[in-house]
């Protein structure tokens, strides 16, 4: 691993440039699977709309997972609803293109924020569980589609979140009398859980549910189908 990542003083890897240089393939080779596995719409169009939603809401979420409204001492932090807008895509495009974003956004994260004390761990912490936030895209067309897929998807990143924290870091447990799965079962519970009572806070407004369906109708049609609901 010292090709892509070095070992730093307090145990962890800290990236290369040719660590960096690989995340950075990775993503724009999740992005071209993305219009792969896209679906043409009726003209025939090479998904480019698919793909420029999709890429403003990976670019949009990652702005807000700098806006920390609270960051806890051992990582993690609840920010500016930045998992509501990779769950976005899922919601607007189904379960592969939602994965895809997912996986994409994590590899951001990785590079953005990179805390690597092993390569198992890094899989589950930037890789696994935000492309589970994709998981939203299984209620893409199902009524009250993106707080389902939003539940589904915090549900799915929160799981691989506990993963971690029991197998990597559970040592910590015993600084406060818990075994390692209750302490990654609360610690994780904390951050997680809390934006996401937040953000389905926000979705009830009427307004923003309103404004969703809108972005949404944009996002699959383009502009004539967002006025006709706008209209309705």
């Amino acid at each position: 691993m010292s090709f892509f990542a070095t070992l730093g003083s307090d145990g962890s890897y800290q990236l290369t440039q040719a660590g960096y240089v690989l995340i950075i393939a990775i993503i724009i080779a999740a992005m071209l699977l993305i219009c792969l596995v896209r679906k043409p719409d009726q003209k025939g169009a090479l998904g480019t709309r698919k793909l420029v939603f999709s890429a403003m809401a990976i670019a949009l979420a990652t702005v807000a997972s700098m806006i920390k409204l609270f960051h806890l001492p051992m990582g993690g932090s609840i920010t500016f609803f930045s998992m509501l807008l990779i769950s976005l895509v899922g919601y607007w495009y189904g379960l592969g293109t939602g994965l895809f974003a997912g996986l994409a956004y994590g590899l951001l994260q990785l590079i953005i924020d990179p805390y690597i004390i092993s390569l198992p761990q890094m899989l589950v912490d930037y890789v696994f569980a935000f492309t589970a936030l994709g998981l939203s895209g299984v209620f893409s067309n199902a009524k009250h589609g993106l707080i389902k897929g939003y539940l589904l998807g915090v549900i799915g990143r929160y799981f691989f979140a506990v993963l971690s924290g029991y197998i990597f870091f559970g040592s910590y447990s015993s600084e406060y009398g818990m075994s390692a799965m209750a302490y990654s079962l609360a610690y994780n519970a904390i951050y997680i859980f809390t934006e996401c009572g937040l953000t389905i806070v926000l979705l009830l407004i009427p307004a923003v549910n309103k404004a969703m369906i809108k972005v949404k109708s944009m996002a699959l049609e383009g502009g004539r189908t967002a006025k006709k609901v706008s209209q309705s």
